[in-house]
């Protein structure tokens, strides 16, 4: 990684931190692959249960930076992938394992995607979202504010933020449903590694699957979601895990869980 995308691991957790302060974390094409090589990395690292996706301080993500997109002519940008590439535009939703955002400072365009891709997110006062791609002419640029927003808060209000652009704060984040917390600065790292230590409780086969069931779920009727489901508890009865979960419920100690 570089000094702008750094990814730390300790002892089943992962924090990918975006460190480029000045410019309020302003995403670099260059910044955005070395970012999208990080998540990959902890999507197949079993060393990884469970990723924290943050700033540094008083930063996100303020989106892309203007002046690095400027060196490209606009007739010459081009989408990042083709549409089927899912870790090329949702990264964090690809990832196969729980993702938790700790947002302390602007989500702005890119970052405000980035932000709903997340599966839990934390904030504090200091937060603050906007989906302003109509300010720039554009539809969002993942696809996340078209598709997931909806999803997250209702299409009305998730309208209201793509029609306007307009930022919208912690707390009103907080009253959307779209934050799970908001917690001061000083404890956004704490109450996020506390989250992400109660997930470590549970077995990594399990949570692969339970993610993968919500998210594709959002799209599917309830008979295909069903023969998933079912696929996917067939496959938790026959696992390692499972034998694990019952036998240290039965000798009364921890799971130790392996994730197979």
């Amino acid at each position: 990684m570089s000094d702008h995308i750094r990814l730390e691991v300790d002892a089943g957790i992962g924090i990918l931190t975006i460190d480029r302060p000045e410019k309020k974390n302003a995403m670099t094409y260059a910044m955005l692959g070395e970012f999208l090589e990080a998540v990959a990395a902890v999507g197949e690292n079993d060393a990884v249960r469970v990723l924290i996706f943050t700033g540094v301080p008083g930063a996100f993500c303020a989106g892309t930076d203007l002046a690095d997109l400027a060196t490209i002519p606009g007739t010459e940008r081009g989408v990042r992938g083709r549409a089927d590439e899912e870790d090329r535009w949702w990264p964090l939703i690809a990832c196969g394992k729980p993702v938790i955002g700790a947002i302390d400072g602007p989500a702005v365009g890119m970052g405000a995607e980035l932000s709903s891709q997340c599966d839990l997110r934390l904030a504090t006062p200091r937060a603050r979202f906007a989906w302003n791609f109509v300010h720039r002419g554009l539809v969002p640029d993942t696809g996340a504010g078209s598709w997931l927003l909806p999803r997250l808060i209702g299409p009305q209000q998730a309208l209201r933020l793509l029609y306007t652009g307009e930022f919208l704060t912690a707390e009103q984040a907080l009253e959307l449903g779209y934050l799970l917390e908001v917690v001061e600065p000083e404890q956004l790292l704490d109450r996020a590694l506390e989250l992400a230590r109660a997930m470590l409780a549970g077995s990594p086969f399990s949570q692969q699957r339970l993610k993968s069931l919500v998210y594709e779920g959002l799209q599917r009727d309830v008979g295909t979601h069903m023969a998933a489901h079912v696929e996917a508890l067939t496959a938790c009865f026959r696992s390692d895990d499972h034998r694990e979960g019952v036998a240290a419920f039965l000798e009364r100690r921890p799971p130790q869980f392996t994730g197979t």
